[in-house]
């Protein structure tokens, strides 16, 4: 394939550039230099480019022949994780780290610009380039999407590298790829006093601690086991010393699931345990909740292409099929107004020692995975623009 072939001529700049992002992370939507590097080199390969959502960039290829357009999607922001895989490439920034491998997906889908820009004359209509920021805390997508990226794109593919799966395999299922994510907030609000005297008080721990243990039947008890729900409570903070009770405490979650009549009926439930439990200890309880990222579903046609194309890159029975997660990801603002396809790229290998897993310090990926991943994102792009160039009347 002309696609692979392409991509192994850019394996040592993809894993350059993968390098140089993974030594200066850059947190949330703040991916100043990132996104500057980034135009930096699709100014020097000639290809055309423009800043969007703040720190996020968009870079166009138009191919020789009149088509639709079909945009990538790769995501360049890092997490609040210190770096504890010793390697030379390791962060330089203290408590921030590209613990997810979003510094692969910046320099693969460069890469990819790189490939497709050679190949115009196989490329039925246009490619768009989305380098996206703020994936890790649902805002990047969305603020794209705000600012007109969509306009005239008639799919989109993201790819997610994965320690999970083997390297050289590649991952597209059809239908719920990854969970709605849900932030729930209670604040508990007691009565203070001093640590000798409780009977003067109402315990905002021993309130919180009680809707903590109350919520953990919510799951088992009031939803059908065929419907995935995860309830999880991330934090509790409350108190200020040893010997002061506390009037206020503060408890934080997360809800995933893919089931879309959840997101009213759990929070519902969440909000009528805490505000009984509390009241049953003359506490009061608020709850705020919000929604951070909603269900990405593959589009059955999207899949069709993608696996595909995957086929061609790493051969047919490297196309695996994984279960839903139920972690989540904000490329649904994409793909839940264009049609899309999520896929993941396999960079597990044993003998390297990349097995741990995304958000650990020690997190790493096989580079050599670079190549099949270029190649597939090219890939795509172009059987995408095939598959649909008799619809287009241009």
């Amino acid at each position: 394939m002309q696609t692979k072939k392409l991509a192994e001529k850019y394996k040592d700049y993809v894993i350059k550039m993968r390098r140089e992002f993974h030594m200066n992370p850059e947190a949330s939507m703040e991916e100043y230099n990132t996104s500057r590097r980034i135009r930096e080199e699709l100014d020097k390969a000639g290809i055309e480019n423009r800043s969007i959502a703040g720190t996020g960039v968009i870079a166009t290829i138009k191919g020789d022949h009149p088509g639709k357009t079909v945009a990538l999607r790769g995501d360049i922001d890092a997490l609040a994780v210190i770096e504890e895989s010793g390697k030379e490439y390791a962060s330089k920034v203290h408590g921030l780290m590209h613990a997810c491998g979003h510094d692969t997906h910046g320099a693969m889908l460069l890469g990819s610009a790189m490939v497709l820009n050679e190949m115009k004359d196989k490329i039925n209509g246009t490619v768009k380039f989305f380098f996206q920021p703020g994936e890790e805390v649902g805002k990047g997508a969305a603020a794209m999407v705000a600012e007109g990226a969509l306009e005239g794109v008639d799919g989109v593919m993201g790819m997610h590298i994965s320690s999970g799966l083997p390297s050289g395999t590649i991952n597209a299922d059809p239908g719920a790829k990854t969970a709605s994510a849900d932030y729930f907030k209670i604040t508990v609000t007691g009565k203070g006093g001093h640590g000798a005297e409780p009977e003067k008080t109402i315990d905002a721990v021993v309130v919180g601690s009680a809707v903590v243990m109350n919520m953990q039947s919510l799951v088992s008890r009031e939803f059908s086991p065929f419907d995935p729900l995860v309830v999880t409570i991330g934090s509790i903070q409350s108190g200020t010393r040893f010997n002061v009770i506390a009037p206020r405490a503060v408890i934080e979650g997360t809800v995933r699931y893919y089931n879309p009549e959840f997101k009213e009926k759990v929070p519902a439930a969440i909000e009528r345990i805490a505000k009984a439990t509390a009241e049953a200890y003359r506490a009061t309880a608020e709850m705020e909740c919000s929604n951070l990222v909603k269900i990405t579903i593959n589009d059955d046609a999207c899949t069709s292409i993608a696996r595909e194309a995957a086929g061609k890159i790493v051969g047919k029975e490297n196309v695996v099929e994984t279960p839903p997660a139920t972690g989540g990801e904000d490329f649904s603002e994409f793909s839940s107004i264009v049609p899309g396809v999520m896929c993941n790229l396999g960079a597990r290998n044993e003998e390297k020692g990349t097995t741990y897993p995304h958000h650990h310090g020690k997190f790493d990926v096989d580079e050599d995975v670079f190549v099949g991943g270029v190649a597939f994102y090219a890939q795509y792009a172009l059987d995408f623009l095939d598959k649909n160039k008799d619809k287009n009347k241009d």
